[in-house]
């Protein structure tokens, strides 16, 4: 009798059904409530590409709303599909990250975990596997800022730890830096390790900017029917200083956030 072999690395992707005028709503004003829509649901397919992608990883979504509901909601459907879908539970986004790991903690038992959300759709399965390789055998934590002062993933060798960080405040400049502190706090400081530094997407220059680093995906295809083709040099500044894509930054940084 064939048995399945346990599972022992999962991808968490924290998503919102992309549902006109509740998904990317900072991008309604350059577009339509349609069009932020569909830019949130081509960043999610783009994200689910890489979670599937990633070498011996199952993949949960902690997911929001109805995708029923959602702009291309046929291709989320088939993209989900093989996932394990479950609800986000919590008030708080601290409760609802702490509830999703909580459930891939029951769920898969022993596995070490990354967790993303959808606002960085240029990831790919290799800095995600990083990721997962970190904590599996270097590191108990590690924190992937992002170039707003937030974080865009968080990699646990033990995904009940994520309480840990429940009470930072979010959508602050910040936000990682206080994320960091509290890993450190609560582990050994010098195995909660940094990984390579994302732009992630909130407004419309975000938006073209990070087209710009992963432009063959279904998200640069989006922006570029719905949102101006020229960014501003705001966006410019949100981009490594050298222009490199993810592909390029799969090594944990030093320094980085302070400690």
């Amino acid at each position: 009798m064939r048995t399945s072999a346990p599972v022992t690395r999962v991808v968490l992707v924290l998503a919102k059904a992309p549902v006109a005028g509740r998904a990317k709503t900072r991008l309604i004003a350059a577009t339509t409530p349609e069009g932020a829509a569909n830019i949130a649901a081509a960043a999610l397919l783009d994200t689910l590409d890489a979670a599937r992608a990633v070498r011996d990883a199952h993949v949960v979504v902690a997911l929001e709303g109805d995708p029923a509901e959602a702009e291309r909601r046929d291709e989320i459907t088939a993209a989900l599909a093989g996932c394990l879908v479950v609800p986000q539970r919590g008030e708080s986004l601290g409760d609802r990250i702490t509830a999703a790991h909580a459930d891939v903690a029951d769920a898969f038992p022993g596995a070490v975990s990354v967790q993303i959300g959808m606002d960085t759709p240029q990831v790919d399965a290799g800095l995600l596997g990083d990721a997962l390789d970190l904590v599996t055998t270097d590191a108990d934590a590690a924190l992937g800022p992002a170039f707003d002062g937030g974080w865009w993933a968080l990699a646990l060798a033990d995904p009940r730890r994520a309480g840990l960080v429940a009470d930072v405040p979010t959508s602050r400049d910040d936000t990682g830096a206080r994320t960091l502190t509290a890993l450190r706090a609560g582990l050994t400081p010098d195995r909660v390790l940094e990984l390579p530094p994302l732009s992630d997407v909130d407004t419309p220059d975000d938006a073209v900017a990070v087209a710009d680093l992963a432009p063959t995906g279904r998200f640069a295809r989006a922006v570029a029917d719905v949102l101006p083709l020229a960014g501003s040099s705001s966006a410019a500044l949100r981009l490594p200083a050298d222009g490199s894509s993810s592909a390029a930054l799969r090594l944990p940084i030093p320094g980085g956030l302070p400690r």
